[in-house]
């Protein structure tokens, strides 16, 4: 069924992007974090290079959350609902898949992602909130990542199946299907039942997959006996045993067998995947940052002056020496400013104009170590009453991450000790529109991961384009991105196992006794490693160059 707003996008064959997330708008809660994120970057990139690609994910109807802080630091939940009708436009083909034993009726929502030229890319959003379903099938697209197994994994047969289903009853020819993470693995199993007729062989063709998570424990696994029922007579429990697990499910080892191309997304998260799936090649195509959204508007006015193909071509911004060091920090400012005035509002905080702005934002949650900055609150008073110092923090906790909650109020007790020698602040809420103001007016981007638990990391890049540079542990990106001196600086060396409180002696000692005194006493030095912030990372760690990888890479192999 062709619909009148698909008419341009059905003339050439796609690749169809399946993720779980996309980040279409800081105001649609279409994502949840860095996975949505990254995906929607993506899509941008294509859009601005013109790219035959078309997204698939899910309406996600009532969000992920809306994040209060109460006094105390404790996290409360709110639905973040939205009305897509608003935003997109209703396509008129609708699919069933079984679930259950019942038929779960799905149609699209198409939005348009808008490029810089002419290109522009349809992403498709489904959505099961239909008067053909009951009730309890109707909230399987609401809630992202809501609810136990069973309704995670029947968001991921909606996806994944689901999807498939859709794109070809609206008329498109696929050309590639590209996995982002292991959720949409069941397109691969609608994929061997409808056109491969149970081989493999044209399935791993078609599909390319790349994999996020560098721990066992956050790939989805499902029981078979769940995954029996759900499916009913799509689930041939001998071909699901084979490819996907003897023991239970693992959408990720099914997406391994059934893709013919897959990538970790940074060199280190592609060898550590390599070491958990031994068997499977696996190739490294770092991540990257959508230039025109993460680039202040100082920046951006500064670039465009200087280089005005950056936005299609960011390999220009190497020639940021060109630059005078007045304009490199006039911009600067004008971005300090604008986070300044974000966390008067949000915080009733008034930051200091003379000091450094040390920012940290991310998911909440252990492995990060939003808590390692506060290891030691002497240590950290004494430096900041050498140099003035003051930090603003932000990020949600998944609602059933009850450690990550307690980081939280942990981080605003410590907020609250050091109040008399260092101004700080939590934004609730951390959306796009905060991560964009947050990125480009640090001083400096903080990032502190337990080795090797960070796959990536993008918080970093998009600091990058506003030549803020990184004070960061060695780990995913920052092990190809860190150039010490020159781009920001490490906390450790690589492939050291340190305990918590030998990388926080570590950190201490970088940012007292050489971020900070560069910053007070060399201007001219710091502005030195802000253009080679930009100049080196802006250079590579962008989603152009990772969506030209993909295009010629996995995309258009044989």
């Amino acid at each position: 069924m062709q619909s009148l707003e698909l008419k341009e996008d059905l003339h050439t064959p796609r690749v169809a992007y399946f993720s779980m997330e996309i980040a279409l708008d800081s105001q649609l809660p279409t994502y949840s974090g860095g996975l949505g994120v990254l995906a929607g970057d993506m899509m941008r990139s294509a859009a601005d290079l013109a790219l035959p690609v078309v997204g698939v994910t899910l309406v996600s109807r009532a969000g992920y959350f809306r994040q209060e802080i109460t006094e105390g630091g404790r996290q409360v939940e709110h639905p973040s609902p939205w009305n897509p009708a608003q935003h997109a436009h209703a396509l008129p083909a609708k699919v069933a898949v079984s679930i259950d034993g019942r038929d779960v009726w799905i149609m699209a929502w198409l939005y348009r992602l808008q490029g810089e030229g002419d290109g522009r890319i349809p992403v498709l959003l489904l959505d099961a909130d239909l008067p053909e379903n009951s009730e309890e099938d109707r909230r399987i697209t609401h809630f992202l990542y809501g609810g136990d197994p069973e309704y995670r994994l029947k968001q991921e047969i909606v996806l994944g199946i689901g999807g498939v289903r859709m794109l070809r009853a609206l008329g498109f020819t696929v050309s590639r299907y590209h996995l982002n993470e292991g959720h949409a693995a069941l397109l691969c199993l609608e994929l061997l039942r409808s056109g491969a007729h149970g081989s493999t062989a044209p399935v791993r063709a078609q599909c390319a997959f790349t994999t996020h998570t560098p721990v066992e424990a956050g790939h989805d696994k499902f029981p078979y006996e769940l995954l029996r029922r759900l499916l009913g007579p799509d689930a041939d429990t001998e071909l699901l045993r084979r490819l996907g697990g003897e023991q239970h499910f693992n959408m990720t080892q099914f997406a391994l067998n059934l893709s013919g191309y897959v990538n970790g997304v940074a060199k280190s998260h592609a060898e550590v995947s390599r070491r958990m799936f031994p068997g499977f090649r696996v190739h490294a195509i770092s991540n990257g940052v959508h230039p025109r959204t993460w680039t202040s508007p100082a920046f951006r006015q500064l670039y465009d002056r200087h280089f005005p193909d950056w936005k299609l071509e960011p390999e220009a911004l190497m020639r940021i020496g060109l630059v005078d060091a007045e304009s490199i920090w006039a911009a600067h400012e004008q971005a300090r400013h604008a986070l300044f005035a974000l966390v008067r509002e949000r915080c009733g905080v008034s930051l200091q104009e003379g000091a450094l702005t040390l920012c940290f934002a991310r998911r909440m949650t252990g492995y990060k170590r939003p808590d390692l900055l506060f290891t030691d609150l002497a240590r950290l008073r004494s430096i900041a009453r050498r140099y003035p110092l003051q930090l603003v923090i932000a990020g949600k906790a998944h609602p059933r991450d009850t450690d990550g909650k307690r980081l939280i109020e942990m981080v605003h007790a410590c907020l609250g000790d050091l109040r008399e020698d260092i101004r700080g602040a939590f934004i609730p809420d951390y959306t796009m529109e905060i991560a964009g103001l947050m990125t480009a007016g640090a001083d400096v981007w903080l990032n502190t991961p337990l080795p090797p638990l960070e796959a990536s990391g993008t918080s970093g890049m998009k600091a990058a384009f506003n030549g803020v540079p990184s004070l960061s542990v060695l780990d995913g990106w920052w092990m190809e991105g860190c150039i010490e001196g020159v781009t920001g600086w490490a906390i450790g060396t690589e492939n050291e196992v340190a305990a918590p409180q030998e990388h926080a002696r570590l950190l201490y000692e970088k940012l007292g006794d050489v971020v900070l005194p560069l910053f007070f006493h060399d201007r001219a030095g710091w502005v030195e490693v802000m253009k080679g912030t930009i100049g080196h990372n802006a250079v590579l760690f962008n989603s152009h160059r990772t969506m030209r990888r993909y295009a010629a890479e996995a995309y258009l192999r044989s």
